[in-house]
């Protein structure tokens, strides 16, 4: 199955492009604090090493933002500076070479703030993500729409959209976040078909990875299934870098993304006769650095383990101590179940290194 992506205005975020017919961008957001250099500069190369696209830093203070000046010049990942309430931040942080800024120009307040921001990013060609939180939504919208709800949440970002037009600026991106699926599902798909400009979609505040990566890969996956979305980030407490990973999982789980390993593994049942999560866990952590696309079994039924994964470029199939190695569904080994995953290993990475598979 293939999705109809929706197509939405292409904008350039430093070298990479968002919306369009360009791949959906993965990105995160730093936990460290963005005044220590080396420290912020460290999370976003681990980040930049996981496959993260675009990376976004908090700016608290004018501290923050003059040191986005220093960041730049020890990354190779655009930049974008998370502003909240004193439009000063974002103007020094395009002066320190931003390449992009997230504001919710709700909580600047003041127009003529928000107007002397958009001139500065105008001047510098740079694009400003509108970012609505249910959890800061104006007094005056949550009264006319009777609470805090979908609608609400759409009109909202559509009043900031028109403030950014009324001032000739069209490089906008926009999210609607909220920590509610529902809500969250209903404003994008409204917001989806009253806009040109590319979309950020994120189930806001996850949680914890484990619940959290449920949250976000039902909420994120919802929408890419329906063709919406442009750029997302997962949200987890915790490590950034598991945000990225699952993100690609996300994209890969609907076929939207097509590098790196995917691993496919039975549940296990009565008939397992080896430790399958065991060799999966090998599997997967041998593979994880190879880039080149590939769907990989690792199966726990000798009889069934090679037709259930027959769309498998390579798997293992095991039973009763010992097992089978397949590639593109062919039998090419039967070995104990000690030597499996290390020869499973050297076959893939010899062929690899041959230019094949």
């Amino acid at each position: 199955m293939k999705y109809n992506r929706i197509i939405k205005k292409a904008i350039a975020i430093g070298e990479v492009i968002v919306g369009g017919n360009n791949p959906i961008v993965v990105q995160s957001m730093t936990n460290t604090d963005t005044r220590n250099v080396l420290a912020t500069v460290q999370q976003i190369n681990q980040l930049a090493d996981a496959g993260c696209q675009l990376v976004r830093v908090a700016v608290p203070d004018i501290e923050a933002a003059q040191a986005i000046k220093a960041i730049q010049k020890k990354i190779n990942i655009p930049l974008i500076a998370d502003i909240h309430f004193d439009y000063r931040l974002a103007i020094e942080a395009l002066l320190n070479g931003i390449d992009g800024l997230r504001i919710n120009p709700g909580n600047i307040q003041e127009q003529d703030k928000v107007k002397l921001i958009v001139e500065k990013a105008k001047e510098r060609l740079i694009p400003i993500r509108i970012g609505v939180n249910a959890g800061s939504l104006s007094q005056n919208i949550i009264n006319e729409y009777n609470g805090i709800n979908a609608q609400a949440i759409v009109a909202s970002a559509c009043e900031h959209i028109k403030l950014l037009e009324d001032l000739d600026f069209d490089l906008i991106k926009v999210s609607l976040k909220s920590s509610k699926i529902p809500i969250m599902l209903e404003a994008y798909e409204i917001l989806n078909k009253k806009i040109i400009y590319p979309l950020h979609i994120g189930v806001t505040e996850a949680g914890l990875p484990g619940y959290g990566t449920i949250k976000s890969a039902v909420g994120i996956g919802a929408l890419l299934a329906k063709g919406i979305g442009d750029t997302l980030r997962v949200s987890l407490t915790g490590d950034p870098v598991s945000e990225v990973e699952v993100g690609f999982q996300i994209l890969k789980s609907l076929e939207l993304y097509e590098n790196g390993v995917e691993i496919i593994a039975c549940p296990t049942c009565g008939r397992t006769e080896v430790n399958l999560a065991l060799m999966a866990k090998q599997v997967e952590d041998a593979l994880k650095f190879i880039k080149k696309p590939l769907r990989v079994a690792v199966m726990g039924c000798v009889v069934n383990g090679p037709g259930e994964a027959k769309e498998a470029d390579y798997g293992i199939a095991g039973g009763n101590g010992k097992g089978i190695i397949f590639k593109k569904g062919e039998i090419v080994a039967i070995l104990p179940e000690e030597m499996l995953v290390e020869k499973l290993i050297l076959i893939i990475k010899e062929d690899l290194e041959n230019g094949g598979y």
